[in-house]
C-alpha cells in the first residue's frame, strides 16, 4: 500500500495549488479517474453533484478560480491514504465561502473527494 507520505502529496503541495491564481496545480492533483462529490444547498447529501475524472474536475476548478477571489488553505491532516483539508474562500465584497473535503490518495493522486460547502447570501 502506497502512503501519503511516500508519494509526495502533503500540506504544502496541497497550499500551493489551493492558493494559486489559476486552477493548473491544484488540478494536477487528481488521478485520471478521480471522483469529486460537492454537497451543498444546491446539491443535497442525498443527490450530490458528481464529477468523474480529471477532465470534469478541471472545469469546474477553472470556472472556480476564473472568479476574481481569494482561496486559502485554513488546515489540513494527511494520514496515509487520505486527507481532509479546510479551505476558506473570499470575494472583493466581502462574501465568503467555506469547503470542507475528506480525500481519497492513491500514488500521489487524489482519486475521491467528497467537499461540503456553505457561502455567505
Amino acid at each position: 500500500m502506497t502512503t501519503a507520505a511516500q508519494s509526495g502529496f502533503g500540506t504544502d503541495t496541497l497550499r500551493r495549488g489551493i492558493e494559486a491564481d489559476t486552477a493548473a496545480g491544484l488540478v494536477a492533483l487528481y488521478a485520471d479517474d478521480a471522483e469529486l462529490r460537492v454537497v451543498d444547498r444546491n446539491t443535497q447529501p442525498s443527490h450530490p453533484k458528481v464529477l468523474r475524472g480529471r477532465d470534469e474536475i478541471a472545469a469546474m476548478l477553472e470556472d472556480v478560480y476564473s472568479r476574481d477571489m481569494t482561496h486559502s488553505l485554513e488546515a489540513c491532516v494527511v494520514q496515509g491514504d487520505h486527507a481532509a483539508y479546510c479551505e476558506s474562500c473570499r470575494y472583493p465584497d466581502g462574501v465568503r465561502v467555506l469547503s470542507e473535503s475528506m480525500l481519497t490518495l492513491r500514488d500521489g493522486k487524489i482519486t475521491g473527494q467528497t467537499m461540503i460547502q456553505a457561502w455567505d447570501e
